[in-house]
Order: C-alpha cells, then sequence, then structure tokens
C-alpha cells in the first residue's frame, strides 16, 4: 500500500471516535497492553512527560515539547486530535512522522494487529510509541485522548504526569461531576512519580491529592501568582495559565535531574508554534476583517473564548459556530450573545445538525442564520463584515479543520 492506501485502510477498518462518537470508544487497556506485546513494549523503554486535563492539554504539553526542545533534548510530541493532516499527531522536534513511516509501520504490525481489533486510536499510540523508541528520543510528550484511567496512553511510566484542569465533558464515559472526573484524570499518576496539577476547585485538588497519597507521587500545585519568565507566543488568559503549568513541569524535571536552563524555558514559551506546529488556538487567519480559528468546545473552552473576545477591539462580532452531537449544550450560554450567529455542521458523521444546534442556540439567545457548510457559513460571515469586525470561528476541532 501507498499512504493514501494506508490512510484508507485505517480510517475503513477502524472506528475512530472524533468521527462516530460512543461506538468507538473503549474503556479498557486489555487491547493496548496486547499492542504493546506485539510491539515488544517499547513504552519501557521511553521516558516520558504525560499530560491529561478537560482543557490545555494540547497547549500545554506543545509548551513543554518546545521547553525540552529549546534545552537541546530529541522530544516526541503525540497529541489528537489532528486538524488536517494525520501525521500531526506524531512529532520528532516538531516535524511530523515521515508518510512512509506510517506506511512501513501498519504494513509490519497489521497481521499482529487485526486480530486485537485495535481502535483508531490505540493504532495511534502503537504508532507514536514504537516510532518514537525507532528513533530513540531523549524524552516524549504524550497527551492522553480522554479521560486517563482507561486512556490508552495511560500504559506509559513517565517522569512526570500533568494534570491540567479539570471540567464538565465527556460526562457520559468519564462521570457527571467534577469530582468524578478528576478521579478518571487522576488515574494518570503512577508510583512516586510526581504529578502537577494546575488551577483547579479546592474539592477537585482533594480528589487528585488523595490519588497522590495513595501513590506515594509529590502532588505539586501551579502557582497562579507566578511570573513567567518572558512572552508567550499563544493568545489569552488561559495560555498563561498552561504556560505557568508548563514551567512548573520544567521545573520538577529539573529536579529529577533533566537539564533544563531558564533561557530554554523563555525561548520554548515564545516559539511554540514554531517549534511544534500548534494550530487552532486564537489563531488569526485574516486580519481585515480579523476571522480568528479557536478549538474551544465545551463550558470552560467557550468561557475563555468568551474571556478573550472581551480583550479584543472590533466594530462587530460574527461567530461561525457549529458542534458534535454528543456535547452538553448548555456550554453555549457561555458564547456572547450580542454576537450574530453563523450556524453549520462539519463534514463528520458525529455533527450536530445545523437546523437543530439553531433550535438550541436559540434558547439560550445565540441568533443567527443556519448553513449547509462550514464553509458556506465562513462566506455568509465575511460577507456580512466590515473591515473593523471579528469573525469566530469555532465549537468544534472538525470546524477549525475545514477553514485553516
Amino acid at each position: 500500500m501507498d499512504y493514501q492506501e494506508t490512510l484508507a485502510y485505517l480510517y475503513a477498518r477502524l472506528p475512530m471516535y472524533q468521527r462516530i462518537g460512543k461506538a468507538a470508544y473503549k474503556a479498557d487497556l486489555s487491547n493496548t497492553w496486547a499492542l504493546m506485546d506485539v510491539l515488544e513494549h517499547p513504552e519501557r523503554e521511553l521516558k516520558c512527560v504525560h499530560v491529561a486535563g478537560t482543557n490545555g492539554k494540547g497547549s500545554t504539553a506543545h509548551m513543554v515539547a518546545s521547553i525540552l526542545q529549546e534545552a537541546g533534548y530529541k522530544v516526541g510530541l503525540h497529541t489528537s486530535p489532528h486538524l488536517k493532516d494525520f501525521r500531526e499527531r506524531f512529532r520528532l522536534n516538531g516535524r511530523m512522522i515521515g508518510e512512509d513511516v506510517v506506511v512501513r509501520f501498519v504494513e509490519r504490525y497489521r497481521s499482529g494487529f487485526e486480530p486485537v481489533q485495535a481502535s483508531f486510536f490505540e493504532w495511534g499510540v502503537g504508532l507514536a510509541l514504537w516510532w518514537f523508541r525507532e528513533e530513540e528520543v531523549d524524552i516524549a510528550v504524550i497527551e492522553t485522548g480522554m479521560g486517563g484511567r482507561l486512556d490508552s496512553t495511560n500504559v506509559v511510566g513517565p517522569e512526570v504526569s500533568v494534570i491540567t484542569s479539570i471540567g464538565l465533558d465527556h460526562a457520559e464515559f468519564l462521570g457527571r461531576t467534577e469530582e468524578a472526573i478528576a478521579t478518571e484524570k487522576a488515574g494518570i499518576i503512577k508510583q512516586g512519580v510526581p504529578v502537577v496539577v494546575g488551577e483547579v476547585k479546592d474539592s477537585v485538588s482533594e480528589v487528585i491529592r488523595a490519588r497522590a497519597r495513595e501513590k506515594q507521587a509529590a502532588f505539586i500545585l501551579v502557582d497562579s501568582t507566578m511570573p513567567l519568565p518572558g512572552p508567550l507566543d499563544l493568545a489569552g488568559a488561559h495560555q498563561l495559565r498552561n504556560a505557568r503549568t508548563a514551567c512548573t513541569v520544567a521545573d520538577t524535571l529539573t529536579t529529577w535531574g533533566w537539564s533544563i536552563p531558564p533561557e530554554a524555558i523563555r525561548l520554548g514559551l515564545s516559539r511554540v508554534v514554531r517549534n511544534t506546529g500548534l494550530m487552532g488556538r486564537w489563531q488569526v487567519l485574516n486580519e481585515r476583517p480579523m476571522i480568528v480559528a479557536d478549538v474551544a468546545h465545551n463550558r470552560d473552552g467557550f468561557r475563555v473564548v468568551s474571556e478573550q473576545l472581551g480583550t479584543s477591539e472590533f466594530e462587530r462580532l460574527h461567530i461561525v459556530l457549529g458542534v458534535v452531537n454528543d456535547k452538553d449544550l448548555s456550554a453555549l450560554r457561555e458564547l456572547p450573545k450580542e454576537a450574530t450567529y453563523y450556524f453549520c455542521k462539519a463534514d463528520i458523521p458525529r455533527g450536530l445538525e445545523v437546523e437543530e444546534l439553531k433550535r438550541q442556540a436559540a434558547a439560550f439567545g445565540l441568533k443567527g442564520t443556519a448553513h449547509p457548510s462550514v464553509a458556506a457559513a465562513l462566506l455568509a460571515s465575511r460577507s456580512c463584515s466590515g473591515p473593523d469586525d471579528l469573525i469566530l470561528i469555532t465549537g468544534s476541532v472538525f470546524v477549525v479543520a475545514e477553514v485553516i
């Protein structure tokens, strides 16, 4: 198979949670352990930073990777989901995995993976850990997919565990309260391995702290007043919070013997996009009118986006909005009512039908028009915008993926 045939094989054969939802979800690590057997356990040979959290885990993982790169290390980075290219999930010092490597991996291991009936995500975890071992990385930054305790990435033995935040998302799988979700996220804490915890409520902090005590793991709460060593190339107060978490991870690694000078932290935070290829976080696509894409998709994410809008200057606000069909739509109350909305559905089975989105959004005071596609919604927003207006594209990774 060539690369496109290999991708077609993966997408056609294996269910993908991001596209079809619950039918693809496997809350069990038995498959992943079986894959590790097939791969001769690459996870045992890797040093890792393992990052979980409801929001901020992707940005924080990219920041940590950027800092480690600036410190001179050979750094693997595994994140999900991707926006445009499957290979975005697998990076080595910012460089995406080669198409030929993906083809070689699938050809080599499909006979061993097929009897396990591995999910799309499990295939990806196997590929990431195998490739990082092949490349002899110094350290790999691994972002969880969903949850933590039963996430496929939870086969790694990290140098540091990280929990960026706790909020209500994927409640159907992880629990209906923040404390229940925290229990699942805290499942990544390993015996004797320090855990860095971002800004969380006291009740949530206690859940994570109790798990850390059980595992005799140092519990390190990020100082919300910590000054950053220099500018950050990502916009928003929430990214400052993520940056403090990344700095605390770097300090913790230093305590454990890694060489990360202050200048590496400063440069790493100022070069996140350049070093890692991060996209979709308040990403400016156009200047006049200002067009911004952000992958916010839950209550906390929408709240952060609204805070960022409050610090932005514009004449009128237009929001291109699409969501997936298993989200709690009460999160829409966090979005500004004064905007004009252009409702749409991303081109995936899991997208919420546009007329249903428009109807439910109206209940939260969000008014606008329905459009047959993301592209049509964006075109309509541009035709109604003046040069001093702001257009925000948000609600789902898949909506953003269609415009960047």
